[in-house]
């Protein structure tokens, strides 16, 4: 097998992690299994691949600790007979593909290489949407709203009529979402608003 050689292993099923563990060890591949997020949070491993399986939380959980440690790692989620509706939700939280458990040797093959290839290509664009999405977080829904219409390059005027606010609460609102993402001007809050694909949401009207 050609793709990824060390795959961080993230289950908390004691017999499923083994029965993963002994497959991937039979195929030549490097296993270091943990059984939750939490525990992996304290070895903060630096190369690899994840395999996570995919519970409620989990890639959300995983994603911010890579945000934490600043370092980006690619992500393949598992699961038994998941859903169309999860795998979506798990490709958008963060992870590169998803797998079916039990695996299929040639489908777990395509994916190791995929997502080995996605890692040297998307590696550093995922982290800093994560970091950018994380700052984001911090804002209230008024704040994302100005930040938003500003990513769209509306005048302080605009931002108030389409709010229904005056310009000086979008001052307000301006200067306390700049201090909350950490930009010292407009423009890094617009690159912080692209890089977490905020520009271009519609700006709501109240």
């Amino acid at each position: 097998m050609r793709g990824a050689r060390h795959i961080i292993l993230v289950d908390g099923d004691l017999k499923r992690r083994a029965a993963i563990s002994h497959f991937l060890g039979g195929h030549g591949i490097h296993v270091e299994p943990f059984e939750t997020v939490v525990e992996l949070s304290g070895h903060q491993p630096r190369q690899g691949l994840i395999m996570v399986n995919d519970l409620d939380g989990t890639i959300p959980a995983l994603t911010a600790q890579l945000v934490q440690s600043g370092s980006w790692l690619p992500i393949v989620a598992f699961s038994e007979n998941p859903a169309p509706r999860r795998i979506v939700d798990a490709i958008l939280g963060g992870a590169i593909d998803y797998l079916a458990w039990p695996f299929d040797a040639a489908e777990l093959t395509e994916t190791l290489e995929y997502a080995e290839e996605r890692a040297q290509n998307v590696g550093n664009a995922k982290l800093r949407e994560a970091m950018a999405r994380n700052r984001i977080e911090r804002l209230t829904p008024r704040e994302r709203d100005v930040l938003v219409g500003i990513a769209a390059g509306h005048s302080n005027r605009t931002i108030a009529d389409n709010l229904a606010i005056s310009p000086r609460t979008v001052e307000i609102h301006r200067a306390n979402m700049l201090h909350k993402i950490g930009a010292t001007h407009t423009s890094e809050a617009i690159r912080i608003a692209i890089e977490a694909s905020l520009a271009g949401e519609p700006q709501p009207l109240d």
